[in-house]
């Protein structure tokens, strides 16, 4: 990795039998975990995290099967579950002295920060979502023709062999297009942070397909016992997406609520990769959520 969050130190930590997560961690003050997304690296929230720091305790890892962290072999459903990943989360924050923080995902990490606050509503004292629905809902609203804005869920959902062999013969393309599609400030993923984040993707087709396989699978059916135990997150919780109600006809704020009583949910005109796109906004709902 030669691109780096500018004054965060980085830690390399065990977090599961044979699993070490990488971490940058810098600033001082109430803790404040922030997951990335697809097709990215903790780098993503190089500009958030640098502002928070002023007055925080920021630790930003790579997820499993990302980045500098370990890539464990698929071997059963549970491996890349969210909620296995939520406790690598929860192990990695409590190893770093904190059994409570704050906790902020983007996409695929915004999945696993909503297993963290159903399975550990004692660690989580804050939740923050960017631009997802829980996977559950994720599923039901896709639907028709307007279903294809994701079909890499559907080609990431089939069985193990052909999605990884036919991401890894374009990698850079199918990576790319992603970087390229989402973005509507293209000038917010400068061109050496986006030949880290085809570098780091390119490494780790196996495992980003098992994390996405695991949605269609495990992470469903666990998302479904939470809704028929009524499980909710109970802690504030702020969510920030584009209009994709309106893009595919259903009421994001609904959603989210059945989910979150103390909710407030925002809509952006920023693009998917919004702490990259106006870190500012994203850093000021963070701090109001804090203070919540």
């Amino acid at each position: 990795m030669s691109l780096s969050i500018p004054g965060f130190e980085h830690h390399r930590i065990a977090v599961d039998d044979g699993v070490s997560l990488h971490a940058a961690v810098g600033g001082e003050g109430s803790p404040i975990v922030l997951l990335h997304g697809f097709p990215q690296t903790h780098l993503m929230w190089r500009h958030v995290a640098a502002d928070l720091a002023a007055d925080h305790t920021v630790i930003v890892p790579d997820l499993r099967g990302y980045g500098a962290s370990d890539k464990p072999a698929e071997d059963g459903p549970d491996t890349y579950a969210k909620r296995t990943m939520a406790a690598d989360i929860v192990n990695l924050a409590e190893r770093l002295g904190h059994r409570r923080f704050a906790l902020a995902g983007h996409d695929r990490g915004a999945l696993v920060a909503v297993r963290a606050g159903l399975d550990h509503p004692e660690a989580v004292s804050h939740l923050a979502i960017l631009d997802v629905v829980p996977t559950l809902d994720m599923w039901e609203v896709l639907h028709g023709a307007d279903a294809a804005v994701a079909f890499h869920l559907y080609l990431m959902a089939q069985p193990p062999g052909l999605p990884e062999r036919m991401i890894a013969a374009s990698a850079d393309a199918f990576f790319g297009f992603f970087l390229d599609a989402w973005t509507k400030d293209p000038e917010a993923i400068p061109g050496p942070v986006r030949a880290e984040y085809l570098r780091a993707s390119r490494e780790a087709v196996t495992s980003i397909v098992a994390d996405y396989r695991a949605s269609a699978g495990v992470d469903l059916e666990h998302d479904r016992a939470s809704r028929a135990n009524r499980d909710l997150l109970r802690m504030p919780v702020t969510v920030v997406q584009q209009d994709w109600g309106a893009a595919l006809g259903y009421d994001a704020a609904a959603v989210w609520r059945a989910w979150a009583p103390d909710l407030d949910h925002r809509l952006t005109d920023a693009g998917h990769f919004m702490a990259e796109e106006d870190p500012a906004m994203v850093a000021k709902m963070l701090r109001e959520l804090l203070a919540r």
